[in-house]
């Protein structure tokens, strides 16, 4: 036989894709029965992901790294809840949104308290930095949109989150997503309209 003919018989190994593991179902239902390495393959599959989104919501790396754990400890302590009515990344950022909202809310707590402390920076001169870039505005215009509407608009445009998947995980309507994303859409035209 030849090496050509050789070479016609067996597979090529630059065609053979890598195992991509045990499927998410098998993997939940592993780490409920104690399996550490199931757990492990499930926080490495969804960490970055998850650290990502919880990074936008709190716009500080420490305190993002320090969420995603929060955010696997709550999950791991509730998977034998999940009933896999819907995706399993859709539930486990459902957690992660939640516990990030609740710590930015802890957080606001304790800097407006924090604020009633500080008298001289309330009398500070205005700043000269009239027209900041695009760049910075958006941020705080962002910001600055209530909580509904800045979840949204993170979820869908910044995440790439459906409206089903956003209603979901914040627990509201299809339609109300997509409401809320056209208002917020709306106020940040307003805030940034002399950047047009």
């Amino acid at each position: 036989m030849s090496n050509r003919a050789n070479l016609m018989t067996h597979p090529a190994i630059a065609l053979q894709t890598p195992d991509p593991g045990p499927d998410e179902p098998t993997l939940v239902s592993r780490t409920v029965a104690g399996d550490r390495i199931a757990a492990r393959t499930l926080y490495d599959r969804h960490a970055k992901r998850v650290h990502r989104l919880v990074h936008r919501i709190c716009g500080d790396e420490e305190l993002a790294r320090d969420l995603v754990q929060d955010v696997f400890v709550k999950a791991f302590r509730q998977l034998a809840g999940f009933r896999g009515d819907s995706a399993f990344t859709t539930w486990l950022h459902r957690i992660a949104v939640t516990t990030a909202l609740n710590e930015m809310r802890r957080v606001k707590r304790i800097r407006e308290r924090e604020e009633g402390l500080e008298d001289g920076d309330a009398f500070a001169a205005p700043s000269r930095d009239v027209d900041p870039d695009l760049k910075v505005r958006l941020h705080a215009a962002i910001d600055a949109l209530p909580e509904g509407l800045r979840m949204t608009v993170l979820l869908h445009d910044l995440e790439g989150y459906t409206h089903a998947e956003i209603g979901q995980m914040l627990g509201v309507a299809e339609g109300t997503s997509k409401a809320r994303l056209f208002e917020a859409r709306g106020r940040l035209r307003d805030a940034l309209r002399d950047f047009a």
